[in-house]
């Protein structure tokens, strides 16, 4: 690795403008990973400006996923984007809100560390702001900050102004200012507008903070002219307005912005010399994501479709694995609502002509019987299935119930008073840390969670084995429940494997007789990355490729 200086780290904060979405979450993660392939170490920190102390408790269908770090932090979904960009882990200092700041504060105050002073957004919470900053940028030659929200926002004000006091502090030459824009289309009269991104440019202005790199978003590329003009309205270098079109892949972003050139002015900014990232790898397996040689068709069974982004890491992990087998992967959304009730043998079922299935996560009764039904269709007709968490539990209760005879088997989530309580609230563990914790079902929800990255020892000669290759993996958690162990000798003697075990805990589940049924609680996606895919995910896609069905 390059290194620039000693405790020199340099800054590169990235704002957006006009409106929310534009992606400055792949824009961050696109110029750390050009970064760290020219040679330096990089890390990124993601600012969410909601009250929220963290999106734990907040609905996928409000916020979308939330990502798990390996220390166990609920985090924002673009702590994601950045882990499969970089192909590293990132913790609980790489993403904070102002819930956590304000929070923070508070407690400094009444325990008396401000010595009686009257507490203010300038200088205490933006100090609060600055010091985090600096906690996620040390050891690293750069730290690419993300503000969340839009410039204007009344949330994000305390941020823009910690923003131009370090800019201040640290000079020019150690931090510069990134602002992701909208060049909207006016297909009525066929033209790009660049009033918008004026305007934005002009609000930071007032603020204090003169952006030195433009990322315009737009549907077609912008003239040499247009940019020229929007490179003089907003007084940045000729060559620093970056052009973002919509790509075919997330992944191919890093590859057009290299192509745009924007490393030239961050090097020019930075007295870095001439950037020359080796992007060859990244770049095979972009072209096996965008023309891939074989698909198949994966039956997506969950139910927080309204909004896609309640299950990012999953769909994205898909993408990585299906790159490394040169495999499209096809998903089709199926609603557990309402597959609920339908009939295995019908020949209506929207499960009919898929490759595989698989049971994501998820939290509460809703959708659970179409889920179920689900399950026993790839049990009984021999499909490959991948279940994940709530996806383990609800694979043991289906095969509890009509396999093994135990019809009234359940989980307390459903039904605290079920008299076959197979899967259950376990109220002492020991969490991630080491540290003893106790739940119930009173406990506050944002600390009744197992979080973060556990041991699981794997059963040799299973399947969990087969595609993992180790006695003992590592991997992440966000439940409540868990098997009862007391169901554990009923369960194997009946002839399901328990192929993976964490202190006792159940891990991971198959079945005997099936080409490949495999079920686990922990959530294999978040370690999954475009470089180096998760084993289990990348065997699920194998697996289904093998046992591709003719349509």
């Amino acid at each position: 690795m390059k290194s620039i200086q000693t405790s020199k780290t340099k800054y590169i904060f990235v704002t957006g403008g006009v409106l929310s979405s534009l992606g400055k979450g792949i824009t961050s993660s696109s110029i750390a990973t050009l970064l760290q392939h020219s040679g330096f170490e990089v890390s990124i920190l993601k600012i969410d400006p909601y009250i929220n102390v963290d999106p734990g408790t907040m609905s996928p269908l409000e916020h979308g996923e939330v990502f798990v770090t390996s220390d166990g932090a609920e985090t924002d979904l673009d702590i994601g984007h950045y882990e499969r960009f970089l192909n590293k882990d990132f913790h609980k200092a790489n993403n904070f809100t102002t819930g956590q700041i304000y929070l923070s504060v508070i407690e400094k105050e009444r325990r008396g560390e401000y010595l009686g002073k009257t507490i203010q957004i300038v200088p205490h919470i933006v100090d609060e702001i600055k010091h985090r900053i600096h906690l996620a940028g040390k050891q690293s030659d750069f730290l690419i900050v993300e503000l969340g929200g839009t410039v204007g926002d009344m949330e994000g004000m305390p941020y823009l102004e910690a923003m131009r006091q370090l800019k201040h502090e640290l000079g020019s030459n150690q931090v510069i200012s990134v602002h992701v824009t909208l060049i909207p289309l006016i297909k009525a009269a066929g033209e790009l507008k660049t009033k918008p991104t004026q305007h934005s440019v002009q609000e930071l202005r007032r603020i204090g903070i003169s952006p030195q790199i433009l990322v315009a978003r737009c549907e077609r590329m912008l003239g040499k002219e247009l940019k020229k003009k929007i490179a003089l309205s907003c007084d940045v270098d000729d060559d620093s307005v970056i052009v973002a079109q919509d790509s075919q892949s997330i992944y191919k972003c890093p590859l057009d912005f290299l192509q745009e050139g924007i490393l030239v002015p961050i090097a020019r900014r930075f007295g870095l010399g001439e950037l020359n990232p080796n992007m060859d790898e990244w770049d095979m397996l972009v072209k096996k994501i965008i023309s891939p040689k074989d698909s198949i068709t994966i039956g997506f069974v969950g139910k927080y479709l309204s909004l896609k982004e309640s299950y990012k890491s999953l769909t994205e992990a898909l993408i990585h694995a299906g790159a490394h087998i040169n495999t499209r992967v096809d998903i089709r959304w199926i609603d557990s609502q309402k597959l609920q009730g339908a009939a295995l043998e019908d020949g209506k079922s929207e499960l009919d002509g898929v490759d595989s299935i698989l049971i994501p996560g998820g939290f509460g009764e809703r959708g659970i019987e179409g889920k179920l039904q689900a399950i026993e269709y790839a049990r009984v007709h021999k499909i490959p299935l991948l279940g994940i968490c709530l996806g383990m539990q609800l694979a043991i209760i289906e095969y509890a119930r009509n396999v093994l005879g135990i019809t009234q088997a359940n989980s307390t989530e459903f039904d605290k008073d079920t008299k076959e309580p197979i899967i259950y609230l376990i109220e002492d563990f020991i969490d991630s840390q080491g540290n003893k914790q106790v739940r119930t079902h009173s406990s506050p929800m944002g600390g009744t969670m197992r979080l973060g990255e556990y041991p699981c020892a794997v059963l040799k000669g299973s399947k969990l084995y087969e595609a993992y290759k180790q006695d003992c993996i590592r991997e992440r958690h966000r439940h409540r429940y868990e098997v009862n162990p007391a169901y554990k000798k009923r369960l194997e003697d009946g002839g399901m494997v328990i192929s993976g075990e964490s202190s006792g805990l159940v891990e991971a589940i198959e079945l005997k007789d099936h080409p490949w049924f495999v079920a686990v609680q922990f959530h294999p996606e978040f370690t999954s990355r475009l470089k180096n895919p998760n084993p289990i995910i990348l065997e699920f896609l194998r697996q289904t490729l093998a046992h591709k069905r003719v349509h």
